[in-house]
């Protein structure tokens, strides 16, 4: 059991973090404020194939593999959550849709452009009736000529209202719940399709986010991905993906807080000393410590996990439902240690408060990674 990184995964990670630096830190909270989607730093990123290593050489991919996405997507978590949410549509459950489950058609025309940051995906899941149950969709895909007929609508969509191309989940046979389910690939442009970035969010605001309508609009017959009820498969084995996505940013905002709280605890004094000497404080700073390191191990072995292609759904489970809420729990930690000042622009902390609950809802809330954790643990699978 090797726990070094090797030098490329090294030479990744300090890539990401000097790119992070340079084009990311400074503008972060002024991104947040204004509700700036940086397209063109995605772009940037994805020329600097930060999208790329999951995927095959054919595609644009680099086959760096899985922990080096985890990597990307700790240190992008670490310098802004809102930017770090493109990672999941450029490299996670929706270009991976189409590597696991698209034909080869669908691969070559979409995939190179995601992987390049030239195309934004999305991954249109959710609906205002129906998160967590995902066999409850209601959207509609009825079958006319060579056509699907859409209607229905999404919400809280990455890039619903700036992606060129996504993953959609409708119903073919509405009487069907898990069975009626089937995937679609959606084109920016489409007549009928209306996107909706929702404005004045609680946090990760530099992220499109928002709903995506659905009006009569016509979808290719080959748009469909595999066949005609394989949706609900398909959208599970791209959520073990994202999952380990979502924990790999949730280990970076938690390593955020950790820093900003080592930070002001050596740099705020009281009573004569610097507040960082107060056992309390040691205290807090210990845990905060502690769970991210752990946060670490979990997310890193789901990831090796994966680049040994060995099953990972429940440890991609394990590791998102820790790292977000050691996530959450470190946030609090440093808003501790800032006190008043966690309500001041003048540091990180406030903006970290603001996005991180986020991490404990996306891909499947805490509530519903426990029960997974659980029924695996008994044996119900």
């Amino acid at each position: 059991m090797d726990f070094q990184l090797e030098p490329e995964l090294v030479q990744i990670r300090d890539t990401v973090r000097k790119f992070c630096e340079k084009e990311v830190t400074p503008f972060a909270e002024e991104w947040e404020k204004n509700e700036v989607f940086p397209r063109e730093t995605i772009r940037k990123m994805g020329g600097l194939g930060f999208f790329a290593s999951p995927f095959p050489e054919q595609y644009g991919g680099t086959e760096l593999g899985f922990l080096a996405n985890i990597i990307v997507a700790e240190e992008l978590g670490r310098a802004s959550l809102g930017l770090a949410c493109c990672l999941n549509m450029q490299s996670g459950t929706c270009p991976m849709t189409l590597l696991l489950n698209g034909n080869e058609e669908q691969k070559e025309k979409y995939l190179p452009g995601i992987i390049s940051g030239e195309l934004l995906g999305c991954f249109a899941v959710t609906e205002p009736n129906a998160a967590t149950d995902v066999a409850g969709i209601a959207t509609k895909a009825i079958k006319d000529g060579d056509h699907y007929i859409l209607n229905g609508s999404k919400m809280w969509i990455t890039h619903s209202s700036v992606f060129d191309v996504g993953i959609c989940f409708a119903k073919t046979d509405p009487s069907q719940r898990h069975k009626g389910l089937s995937a679609f690939i959606i084109e920016k442009g489409m007549p009928g399709m209306t996107g909706m970035a929702e404005k004045n969010k609680l946090g990760v605001r530099s992220s499109d986010t928002g709903q995506i309508v659905f009006e009569d609009v016509r979808v290719p017959k080959e748009n469909l991905i595999g066949e005609e009820g394989q949706g609900f498969k398909i959208a599970e084995s791209a959520l073990t993906y994202g999952r380990a996505n979502i924990a790999g940013r949730s280990l970076g905002i938690g390593q955020a807080a950790v820093d900003a709280a080592l930070k002001y605890a050596n740099e705020r004094e009281q009573f004569g000393q610097k507040i960082g000497f107060f056992q309390m404080n040691k205290q807090i700073i210990a845990d905060m410590v502690a769970e991210i390191e752990a946060s670490r191990l979990l997310v890193y072995r789901a990831a090796w996990l994966q680049d040994q292609k060995r099953p990972s759904s429940n440890e991609s489970t394990i590791a998102k439902f820790y790292a977000s809420e050691a996530a959450v729990r470190a946030v609090i930690g440093a808003a501790k240690i800032h006190g008043a000042y966690t309500y001041s622009s003048e540091y990180p902390v406030a903006r970290l408060y603001r996005d991180v609950m986020l991490m404990t809802a996306g891909e499947g809330t805490s509530n519903i990674q426990r029960l997974i954790i659980a029924n695996n643990a008994l044996g119900w699978k």
